[in-house]
């Protein structure tokens, strides 16, 4: 049984990370994390200073990367600025390559199913709840009347029953998608493979597994560096703050914390 590691100070993390910069890497969840949590998904954009934030980092370090339920198709309208900064949506079903959208080959043999699922969700649950269609995901809101929470998991299981679905709950919705091995920590895994640092920002019950997967990593190899860190809500976040290396309040603070890393590098760009 692995030993577990003592408690984390942030300036160790960050002298680690500014050692080995070329072998480290930053990811991040999108919603709720480095965007606010809005009951409008369409008109959320980043918090102040989170892309500029992105930019530098990835002149800095080997990898910066969002890892979002969102399509990518709308992680690369947020991001157009940042070409360095990869881009995985849909949990990793789909990513940004050379500026064009790419879906996994597997995922996109269950978009007639996921289409069927959004038409039942939006003919059989109340009209409060909003029902997002993301092509090979249906996002199933009730933030705007938390009361239909029974009636809207109830409904979201017993279709992922009927068609082999896998259910994600998170901040005030339910997500239904395809039963494949594809999530925030698959992703996160992949994406570390060859790095020996890697920080990990999120703020919902998805985000515990990429949590896993860098403790996992940690367990195997001596050597490496995973670092958690959890965005406090009152809603999904205590979990993952207890799992977390460090915690923010909001992701408004996200661009603040990642000042104190970028003001580390000998030759920052900017210094916030």
């Amino acid at each position: 049984m692995a030993t577990p590691r003592a408690p984390l100070r942030f300036t160790e993390a960050v002298s680690a990370t500014v050692s080995e910069s070329t072998k480290s890497g930053f990811f991040f969840d999108f919603d709720g994390t480095i965007a606010p949590i809005m009951r409008d998904p369409a008109a959320v954009l980043p918090v102040a200073g989170a892309v500029e934030r992105l930019r530098v980092l990835a002149e800095l370090v080997g990898r910066v990367a969002v890892v979002s339920a969102r399509p990518a198709a709308f992680l690369r309208d947020r991001f157009a600025d940042v070409p360095h900064v990869s881009l995985f949506g849909l949990y990793g079903m789909q990513s940004v390559v050379d500026g064009r959208v790419r879906t996994a080959a597997e995922a996109g043999a269950w978009a007639p199913v996921i289409g069927r699922v959004a038409a039942d969700a939006a003919r059989d649950l109340p009209g409060e709840v909003l029902v997002e269609d993301k092509a090979l995901l249906v996002a199933l809101h009730y933030r705007a009347v938390p009361s239909l929470r029974g009636a809207v998991e109830r409904w979201a299981s017993a279709k992922a029953a009927e068609l082999g679905l896998r259910e994600q709950y998170g901040r005030m919705v339910v997500e239904l998608r395809p039963p494949i091995e594809c999530d925030k920590g698959t992703v996160v895994e992949r994406e570390a493979e060859t790095l020996t640092r890697a920080w990990y920002f999120g703020d919902d019950l998805s985000d515990g597994r990429a949590f896993d997967v860098l403790r996992g990593r940690e367990e195997r190899d001596p050597a490496f560096l995973g670092v958690r860190v959890a965005v406090a809500n009152g809603e999904t976040g205590d979990e993952l703050a207890r799992r977390a290396d460090f915690t923010i309040d909001a992701p408004e603070d996200t661009p603040a914390m990642l000042d104190h890393v970028i003001r580390a590098f000998p030759a920052a760009p900017y210094a916030g």
